[in-house]
């Protein structure tokens, strides 16, 4: 049987880890186990589940790689992709660190993954999050992605994939100063405990000042992990996730008057804050206990467990807008809280194998995964003191005033999840072209039991969906590879119409055409595609206001830009684009034809990295970004629009070895982020807007050894 050496990885990966480098003695398998100790022994491709190199994926796929997140200091996920194609981040502002939400291709997704995982959401305020200290690399899946993963927004995902065991040594220590007083400290330990164990811990202490007035943001994360190589065919990680978040910042919104438009009394300041802090808290806890089981069963079969439990929990404090009064000042408020806590299990089977039929390598991957949440939320709700924006007064709500009994809204209820997914995939190659046929089949379910705003509820899914996906690429000897594929999705749709018939899932599907290219000191990619998502809920016309039916549709049309070029030894040039088309194609509640919310017409974005080896600037580097974030509408209605912003980032750092050899793996970095201080906006509608994040600056020190 002849294999390739591009599919020699994906089905062999645990082989290779089982191996010393020693005993590999082809070039050709020590430039793959080089690439295997980057990313983890038991790493995967997230739009295969394979090694599969993106340059000959028949779908969109962006890689963000630590080094580019460490030059750019970023500190959250949306920092992370905000200079990648296709995506629009800060869809609460810069204020809002508690959750990750992003616009993949016009479609809204709060639904990440780590390590192929999915961190599972419960809809409301716990949301796990990872911080990137602990991540290798980011990387987002364009467009329907359920055939491999399951339930998810027809737009993409956004996997992060985490950084793994070493068996070199390898260590550092980093202290960081930044503006709103920030204070960090973190360090990253790697190597060996033995023969057959390597160890890898990550940890992380963070206080700062939030942009709004009065907040704070506090965090605390540790991630150890130890790869066992428990025989030469087996490989057992066992990874743990904590992270303690006691302060996270602020939620509550703004009005359009006094942020995107001019009021009466004018403008309101990046820092204004509509709450109380004597009515603000947001402490999250979230451990992640998982572990990863590799066995190479023979020379064709390889199985792969991964698995992980999560146990969080997030109190909430906070308040709202109701409404703002003719002066333009007066913001009515009402106060709330949420007691939540989740455990959630999420497994995936893989069982892959490599074979030739005739001409024909295949690479087979059959997999079968498994998720359950169980969430429990209480919420209060209260009428508060109102604020005026511009003379405000943040100690007004007095706890003992508050009177929720009075509200109707106390709600004390359990939201449950389950899903499991069977899937079938053959990745093929037939001398210079690459095939991607799959399917999955889902069973979800999902309910919600006991009191929801004063009533009793027990509302129930239980539905059932099959999603395909097939595609198609043909490496031309010149570096370029067109490429044509097609993908479905799936949403679960809770509720039912007005004679009581449970909705139906909500399906997508998606064409898109390309080309990649990579060639010497070049990696590009142009894509062009259309999601059309149907079965959308709109207003029933033969009912109630609130009687809704499944005939709405949504269509995103875009295209989408990448390079990455060596320009010399020194320079270096990273460049996306992005135009996206997006319109309600059919609905009976008066937006037909119009375009959602948080869909920037455009998008563009550069990063230029020079690092000097010649001259007397010998050991610094510098990089220079610029982001533009289109027009945006305001509301579903779109009767007014969010404007267009334009955002510098710079980051200057030098190797203090070029001073004396003393100073060895010491380096310092200068970090900043909307270096002009560039006043934007997103809006969900006219009485909620959000600031995006203003000018800051960190200054850190590493110390590698």
């Amino acid at each position: 049987m002849k294999l390739s050496v591009k599919y020699h990885p994906a089905m062999l990966s645990v082989a290779i880890a089982a191996a010393s480098a020693q005993s590999i003695a082809a070039s050709e398998t020590n430039n793959v186990l080089d690439t295997l100790e980057v990313q983890g022994q038991t790493y995967r491709n997230t739009a295969t589940k394979t090694l599969l190199d993106p340059e000959e994926t028949p779908q969109g796929i962006s890689i963000s790689t630590k080094e580019e997140l460490e030059e750019k200091g970023v500190e959250s996920i949306a920092e992370a992709v905000r200079y990648t194609s296709g995506i629009n981040t800060e869809l609460r502002g810069g204020a809002v660190s508690r959750l990750d939400f992003f616009s993949i291709r016009g479609f809204k997704n709060d639904q990440n993954y780590y390590d192929g995982l999915q961190l599972i959401f419960n809809d409301w305020n716990l949301q796990p999050q990872i911080d990137v200290s602990a991540l290798e690399q980011v990387e987002v899946f364009k467009g329907p992605t359920s055939t491999l993963y399951g339930s998810i927004a027809p737009g993409g995902m956004v996997n992060l994939i985490s950084k793994a065991p070493q068996q070199a040594d390898k260590h550092s220590v980093e202290l960081s100063l930044g503006s709103d007083n920030k204070q960090q400290a973190q360090f990253d330990s790697t190597g060996a405990l033995s023969d057959t164990m390597n160890y890898r811990v990550v940890g992380l202490v963070r206080k700062k000042d939030g942009q709004a007035v009065t907040s704070k943001e506090e965090r605390v994360m540790i991630a150890p992990s130890v790869d066992w190589k428990i025989s030469e065919n087996t490989l057992l990680n066992l990874n743990m996730y904590y992270q303690k978040d006691p302060s996270m910042g602020i939620y509550s919104s703004l009005p359009s008057k006094g942020t995107v438009f001019k009021s009466i009394n004018g403008y309101l300041n990046k820092d204004t804050y509509a709450g109380d802090e004597n009515w603000e808290t947001f402490d999250k806890e979230v451990l992640l206990l998982g572990y990863k089981l590799d066995h190479t069963i023979n020379d064709t079969w390889n199985f792969l467990q991964n698995a992980r439990v999560m146990d969080a929990t997030a109190y909430q404090e906070n308040t709202y807008s109701s409404s703002l009064a003719s002066d333009e000042r007066t913001l009515s408020r009402r106060a709330y809280l949420t007691d939540e806590a989740s455990k959630s299990i999420t497994v995936d089977n893989q069982f892959s194998g490599i074979f030739d039929t005739g001409d024909i390598e295949h690479n087979i991957l059959v997999g079968l995964d498994y998720l359950k949440l169980t969430s429990d939320i209480k919420y209060e709700d209260a009428i508060a003191p109102t604020i005026d924006l511009y003379n405000p007064n943040h100690s007004q709500i007095i706890r003992s005033n508050l009177d929720f009994a009075a509200s109707g809204y106390t709600s004390d209820f359990t939201i449950e999840k389950q899903q499991t997914g069977l899937y079938l995939q053959d990745q093929m190659r037939l001398n210079q072209w690459v095939f991607i046929a799959g399917g999955r089949y889902d069973v979800y379910k999902s309910t919600e039991t006991g009191i929801k705003y004063g009533a009793q509820t027990d509302t129930k899914i239980d539905q059932k969906q099959f999603t395909g996906r097939i595609g198609t690429l043909y490496e031309l000897d010149n570096g370029f590879s067109p490429f044509i594929s097609y993908a479905q999705s799936f949403e679960p749709v809770s509720g039912s119409d007005r004679n009581g018939d449970p909705y139906d899932t909500s399906t997508a599907n998606q064409w898109e055409v390309g080309v990649k290219y990579d060639r010497g000191n070049t990696t590009a990619s142009l894509t062009s595609y259309q999601i059309i998502k149907e079965d959308v809920l709109t207003r029933d016309p033969n009912g109630s206001a609130y009687d809704k039916i499944q005939v709405g549709e949504i269509r995103s049309r875009g295209l989408e830009l990448e390079i990455q070029k060596s320009i010399s030894q020194e320079l270096t040039l990273n460049a996306a684009y992005t135009y996206q088309d997006v319109e309600v194609t059919k609905d009976n509640s008066g937006i037909q034809g119009k375009t959602p919310i948080w869909v920037p017409d455009q998008q563009l974005s550069t990063w230029l990295h020079y690092a000097p080896t010649q001259s007397k600037l010998s050991g610094t580097s510098f990089g220079a970004g610029l982001r533009y974030i289109g027009e945006m509408e305001l509301n579903a209605a779109n009767t007014g629009a969010v404007p267009s912003a334009t955002l510098v980032d710079l980051s200057i750092g030098y190797d203090l070895a070029q001073l004396s050899p003393q100073w060895q793996g010491a380096s310092l970095q200068l970090a900043v982020s909307n270096a002009l201080d560039e006043t934007y906006y997103s809006c969900y509608d006219e009485s909620n807007c959000w600031f995006g994040a203003d000018r800051s600056f960190e200054i850190s020190g590493r110390y590698e050894f």
